[in-house]
C-alpha cells in the first residue's frame, strides 16, 4: 500500500465526538483541574498578586493557546492518539508519542489518590472529623504519613477504598468509550462543577474579611514585572494547566470530525479555563481573608496559601470557623472531587486511545488492560503511608522534568525535523473560522522551546545540586529520576511492538488532509 492510498486513522471506523459541543465541554473539563483551584491563587499572589495576571495573559496569548493549536492541528490532521499522529510526522515520533503516553499513565497513578482524598474530606466535613487541629488530622491521623527517610507500603484504608471506588467509576466511563463515556460524563460533572462552585464563590464573598483577602490577591505589586522568575512562573502556571504537550489535547483532538472550528475552540477553551482560575483565586482569598479576620492577623501571615495544604489543612480550619461549615466543606471537596475526575478522564483516555490505536483493542478492553496495572499501582504507592511523600517527589519530576522535556523535543520535531510547523498551521486555517497568522511558527517552532528550555534547565540544576525537598537521595533518585526512566524504558518497549494495524506512514506532502469521514 502506497502512502497516498493508505488510511491515515488505525482504525477502521474512529469514534468521534458527538459535535462541536462535547469536545469543548471535554477539553475544558480536562483542563480545569486541581491545579486550577489550589496552584493558581498561590502562585499569583506570590509572585505580584494583581500584576501577576500581566505576564498571565502574555503567557495565554503568546504561549498557552498557540500550543494548544498545535496539539489539535496534529491530533486533527493525522487522526489518531500520539504514537499514531506523530509517526506519520516522522519515525522517531512514535517514541515521543508513547513517552507522552507514558506521562500520561504516571500521572493519574498518584492523580486518582488526590480524588480519593477530596471524596473522603467530602465525608469528614459533615461532622468536622479533623477537630481542632487540622494538619495533624491530615498528615497522622488520615494519611497516616511515614518518615521522609523510609518506605512503607502499610495500607491506609481510609485511602485505599475511596481510591479502588474512584478507579472503578473511571474506568466504567473510559471503557464506554468516547461519545456514551467521555463525553457524557463532561456533559454532567463540568456544568455541575461550575454551579458548586459558584455557590462556593459567592458564599465566600460574603464572609467578614473577605475584602482584605481580595486585596491581598490582587492588590498589583508592579515590581515583580521586572523579575524574571516571575514570568517563568506564568508561563508554567499556563503550560500546566491548559493540558497541554502530554497528549491530552492532541488526543482529544483526534475524535473530533472533519469540519471542525479548531482555533475557535482553542480560544474559548483557553479563555474558559482562565477564567476559571481567576474565579477559584477570588473564592480561595476571599475564604482566607475571613480566616485571617477570624485570627486577628493579616492574609500575609497565613500559611499553606496553594497545594494539598491549602486543601486538605487550611480550609477545613476555615471550614470549622464559618457558619454553616459543613455544607460548605460538602460543596468544596465535592467541587475538587468533580475538577479531578473530568482531568482523570482525559489522562486515561490518552492512554486508553493509544493501545486501541496499535493493538486494535476495544475500548473496554483497553480500560482493562491499562486500568488493572495502573490501579494496583496507585494503591500499592499512593493507598499507604508513603503515599504523599511518593506523590510529592513524582508529580515534581514527571511535571518538571517529563511534561517539559516532552514539549520541547514535540515542538522541536515537528518545527525542524519534521518541517511541518507551516502545514499544520494551513490544516488550523483550512477548517477554522479565527486564522493562525504565520507568526504561530516562530511562536510554537521558537519561542515556546526556549522558554521551556529555560524552566527544565532551573528544574535539573536545582534537583541535582540541591536533591528534593527534605527526601533522602535514594528516595529521590527512586521515585523522581526513576519514574522519568521508566517512562523512556517503556516508550522504548511499546515504540518496538508491532502494530496490529497497518502501521502509519509519513504523510504525503504538506498539503495533505486526512480524507476519512468527510461525509459525515
Amino acid at each position: 500500500m502506497t502512502d497516498s492510498a493508505m488510511p491515515v486513522s488505525p482504525a477502521k471506523k474512529r469514534e468521534t465526538w458527538t459535535g462541536q459541543t462535547g469536545f469543548l465541554l471535554a477539553a475544558i473539563g480536562s483542563a480545569i483541574g486541581l491545579g486550577n483551584i489550589w496552584r493558581f491563587p498561590g502562585v499569583a499572589y506570590e509572585n505580584g498578586g494583581g500584576a501577576f495576571l500581566v505576564p498571565y495573559l502574555v503567557a495565554l496569548l503568546l504561549v498557552g493557546i498557540p500550543f494548544l493549536c498545535l496539539d489539535y492541528a496534529i491530533g486533527h490532521k493525522f487522526r489518531g492518539t500520539p504514537p499514531w499522529a506523530l509517526r506519520r510526522i516522522g519515525a522517531a515520533g512514535e517514541f515521543i508519542g508513547w513517552f507522552q503516553v507514558m506521562i500520561c499513565f504516571v500521572i493519574f497513578t498518584y492523580y486518582a489518590a488526590v480524588i480519593a482524598w477530596a471524596a473522603q474530606y467530602a465525608i469528614y466535613s459533615v461532622n468536622e472529623a479533623w477537630g481542632d487541629d487540622a494538619k495533624s488530622f491530615f498528615v497522622s491521623d488520615y494519611l497516616q504519613v511515614s518518615s521522609a527517610d523510609s518506605l512503607s507500603f502499610s495500607p491506609v484504608a481510609a485511602v485505599a477504598i475511596p481510591l479502588a471506588l474512584v478507579w472503578i467509576l473511571v474506568l466504567l466511563i473510559v471503557g464506554m468509550g468516547i461519545s456514551r463515556g467521555v463525553e457524557m460524563a463532561n456533559r454532567i460533572f463540568l456544568p455541575l462543577l461550575v454551579i458548586l462552585f459558584l455557590v462556593l464563590v459567592i458564599r465566600a464573598l460574603f464572609l467578614p474579611g473577605a475584602l482584605e483577602g481580595l486585596n491581598a490577591f490582587f492588590t498589583p505589586k508592579w515590581s515583580a514585572l521586572s523579575d524574571p522568575h516571575v514570568w517563568l512562573a506564568a508561563f508554567a502556571q499556563i503550560f500546566y494547566s491548559l493540558s497541554i504537550a502530554f497528549g491530552i489535547m492532541l488526543t482529544y483532538a483526534s475524535y473530533l470530525k472533519p469540519r471542525s472550528n479548531l482555533t475557535g475552540t482553542g480560544l474559548v477553551a483557553g479563555f474558559a479555563n482562565s477564567s476559571f482560575e481567576i474565579l477559584a483565586g477570588i473564592g480561595v482569598f476571599s475564604a482566607l481573608g475571613f480566616m485571617a479576620y477570624k485570627q486577628g492577623v493579616g492574609v500575609s501571615e497565613l500559611q499553606g496559601l496553594s497545594g494539598p495544604i491549602l486543601s486538605f489543612v487550611t480550609f477545613p480550619q476555615i471550614i470549622s470557623m464559618m457558619p454553616g461549615g459543613p455544607l460548605f466543606g460538602v460543596l468544596f471537596f465535592t467541587s475538587l472531587v468533580l475538577a479531578g475526575v473530568t482531568s482523570l478522564l482525559s489522562l486515561l483516555q490518552v492512554v486508553s486511545g493509544a493501545l486501541q490505536d496499535k493493538f486494535g483493542f476495544a475500548p473496554k478492553t483497553a480500560a482493562m488492560i491499562m486500568g488493572i496495572p495502573a490501579m494496583v499501582v496507585s494503591l500499592v504507592l499512593f493507598g499507604t503511608t508513603s503515599g504523599l511523600n511518593t506523590l510529592d517527589v513524582v508529580d515534581a519530576f514527571i511535571n518538571n522534568i517529563g511534561v517539559v522535556g516532552s514539549a520541547i523535543v514535540m515542538t522541536l520535531f515537528a518545527a525542524l525535523l519534521g518541517g511541518r510547523m507551516r502545514a499544520l498551521r494551513e490544516h488550523l486555517n483550512k477548517v477554522s473560522s479565527v486564522k493562525v497568522p504565520a507568526i504561530w511558527d516562530f511562536l510554537v517552532g521558537v519561542l515556546c522551546p526556549v522558554v521551556l528550555a529555560v524552566m527544565m534547565f532551573m528544574a535539573i540544576v536545582d534537583y541535582i545540586s540541591r536533591g528534593y525537598g527534605e527526601y533522602p537521595s535514594w528516595y529521590v533518585l527512586t521515585f523522581g529520576w526513576g519514574c522519568v526512566a521508566l517512562c523512556v524504558i517503556a516508550s522504548i518497549l511499546f515504540t518496538l511492538a508491532p502494530w496490529k494495524h497497518q502501521k502509519p506512514k509519513h504523510a504525503v506532502n504538506d498539503g495533505e488532509m486526512m480524507t476519512e469521514g468527510v461525509s459525515q
